[in-house]
């Protein structure tokens, strides 16, 4: 079963435009009570070795919990839904605070802040 934070494997498909595709790492940011009841679809945001430091991104250091092997940016402005069937594996799980600020990034870019 999924758990909010995991950081997957995943195949995005064929990209197109400035789209994340391919194969890639996401973060799964689906609410925990949507992924207890095993839904065929979650939210995941990609994740990239690619750092810009861009407003949209949130930058993640490997750890022992995560799974990362290098320096990856979530692209917050890249988050979308998948079938969890497209989810190969999952490496590991985001710390609690990281998770937040990439949650925090997304509310700020869709505009759902309170």
């Amino acid at each position: 079963m999924l758990t909010s934070g995991d950081v997957v494997d995943l195949d995005l498909g064929l990209p197109q435009g400035r789209e994340a595709g391919f194969h890639h790492p996401a973060v799964v940011v689906s609410a925990q009570r949507i992924l207890n009841a095993e839904p065929s679809v979650a939210y995941v945001v990609p994740l990239t070795s690619t750092v810009r430091g861009l407003h949209a991104e949130v930058t993640i250091d490997p750890d022992d919990y995560n799974g990362l092997g290098t320096r990856s940016a979530a692209q917050c402005q890249h988050v979308r839904s998948v079938s969890t069937g497209r989810i190969a594996s999952t490496r590991g799980n985001l710390d609690a605070a990281t998770l937040a600020q990439i949650r925090e990034t997304i509310a700020i870019m869709l505009d759902t802040r309170s």
